[in-house]
């Protein structure tokens, strides 16, 4: 089993930054792919970005250019550095890890961005 702890969500004013952060326990393989989605209200749930264990990104247009994901495989953590932020993107924001076929997510973390 794969348990996830997303962290570091918040409120912030548009333009503004925010860093959050995934950690993976339980039975972590050596590769995996680990990534955030987001859910708004009333939307879908999105994919936003995604890193390789072996380091290769994949970003959503959306976000490309204003975010940026990585991971520090020693302690089964990634991160998504988020910079000049919007309205459009308050949703809260799920951690994911998909390994040998099988796809775990976090509880999610609240991101507001006011304007």
């Amino acid at each position: 089993q794969v348990q996830l702890v997303e962290s570091g969500g918040g409120l912030v004013q548009a333009g503004g930054s925010l860093r959050l952060s995934c950690a993976a326990s339980g039975s972590i393989f050596s590769i995996n792919i680990m990534g955030w989605y987001r859910q708004a209200p009333g939307k879908r749930r999105e994919f936003v970005a995604s890193i390789t264990s072996g380091g290769d990104t994949n970003y959503a247009d959306a976000v490309k250019g204003r975010f940026t994901i990585s991971r520090d495989n020693a302690k089964d953590t990634v991160y998504l550095q988020m910079n000049s932020l919007k309205p459009e993107d308050t949703a809260v924001y799920y951690c994911n890890i998909i390994q040998r076929f099988r796809q775990y997510w976090g509880q999610g973390t609240q991101v507001t961005v006011s304007s």
